[in-house]
């Protein structure tokens, strides 16, 4: 595991139970090895269900009845389609690190101190989202620089699903090696499995403290020998190399998508990390709420299972399992094309033939059905949150209208 986490010889291993667990552990060593409290997040990020990690997970402590807690900052998610900073900016990277760094700044003068900075190789309840190139590097440095340290969950980007790195965060050059990194459920295909890696430096430094660390289940051999036979099967299968063939191959049907429907705004991803941001008006880049719960749920009914996340929960998230085939990924795109030419047909939105390459492309419908539409939406919002999130909400009137 070490190996397949960088060439540096100066590491120690951690093994876990569950990814919660190993990010917990991670904000353990991180406060221990410089004696500060405080940690920088992202907006919208999620690390785990443990109370460590909720208070700082905006994803969470944004919807309950918790406030922020004093030794929490919250960054803005590195978002280049939707963010503060977006691709038309000259440099978003810098742009986007220098908001870490005005936070890092006003903690200073307000007396506190930095202990780490904690986000996803690529933000997934974020909505998606892949730092532009660069960030890390800065962030690292001015993290570092404060005497924190840089830590990057990959428990659900980690173990090839990228496809060309088995770690995401490696996708953002040699130059850039995390502090600490958090791995959990790719690790044991189903087995409760995570660890943490980090520096012999930062290890010792725990170790130090005289508070030693138990697991009841750590580094057990059944555990154990779950975990090697996973790394065999991606090795062997080459599922890193099927996330690269079939992750370009989805990613080049959902862009043909992208021309023939007005819904989808955006295309990103990575490998088998992709997400399709779906809005009324191009752009204004309007985020089409009801729309994806809508299609999550026509989607579950032709079997195909997907999920809405990020800010607006408008962006559609594709993680399929490292196995996923050409195939699959042909028929998931044939059921996404004709639910939103039944949604666009119902909604009155232009077609590909009515779009005029200099007109922004917008999804029209009636101001009444319009208005129904959005109070559908905040109904089940208020009803069943987290039905919404798994993608169960009721049937509502744009089903209705598209039956009839």
């Amino acid at each position: 595991m070490c190996e397949l986490y960088s060439k540096q010889e100066t590491l120690a291993l951690r093994r876990k139970h569950i990814g919660s667990e190993a990010n917990d552990l991670a904000l353990r060593l991180a406060r221990q090895f410089r004696g500060h409290q405080d940690v920088i997040t992202l907006d919208h990020a999620y690390h785990g269900h443990l109370s460590s990690l909720i208070e700082i997970s905006p994803y969470k402590f944004q919807k309950g009845k918790d406030v922020k807690k004093e030794f929490v900052h919250v960054a803005p998610a590195p978002d280049t389609y939707r963010g503060k900073y977006r691709e038309d900016h000259a440099d978003p990277a810098s742009a986007y690190a220098d908001e870490v760094k005005k936070i890092i700044d006003e903690a200073h003068n307000s007396g506190r101190k930095i202990a780490a900075f904690i986000a996803e190789s690529m933000q997934s309840c974020g909505g998606q989202i892949i730092p532009p190139a660069g960030y890390f590097q800065k962030v690292a440095e001015y993290v570092r620089g404060a005497g924190g340290v840089f830590i990057a969950d990959e428990v659900q980007v980690g173990f090839g699903r990228v496809g060309k790195h088995f770690w995401s965060f490696q996708m953002f050059g040699e130059d850039f090696v995390p502090d600490i990194v958090t791995m959990g459920k790719p690790m044991g295909n189903g087995h409760p499995m995570a660890c943490v890696v980090t520096t012999k430096e930062i290890a010792e430094a725990f170790s130090a403290s005289g508070m030693e660390y138990f697991n009841t289940y750590g580094g057990n051999p059944v555990s154990s020998a779950v975990g090697l036979a996973v790394l065999d099967v991606i090795k062997n299968e080459d599922l890193q190399g099927n996330a690269t063939r079939v992750g370009n191959y989805l990613t080049d049907l959902l862009n043909k998508q992208k021309t023939k429907h007005t819904l989808i705004g955006d295309i990103r991803g990575v490998g088998l990390f992709i997400g399709i941001d779906l809005v009324k008006d191009h752009q204004q880049r309007t985020p089409a709420t009801a729309e994806a719960q809508h299609i999550i749920y026509k989607m579950k009914e032709k079997r195909v299972l997907l999920s809405a996340d990020g800010p607006h929960r408008n962006v559609l998230k594709i993680k399929p399992p490292m196995c996923f085939t050409e195939e699959d990924a042909k028929f998931m795109v044939e059921q996404l094309d004709g639910i939103l030419t039944g949604l666009e047909e119902a909604t009155g939105a232009e077609t590909e033939s009515g779009i005029s390459k200099n007109t922004p492309c917008r999804a029209k419908m009636p101001k009444e059905a319009q208005s129904e539409l959005l109070r559908d939406s905040s109904l089940e919002s208020r009803e069943n949150p987290s039905q919404k999130r798994n993608g169960l909400c009721t049937d509502s009137l744009l089903s209705k209208r598209l039956r009839t």
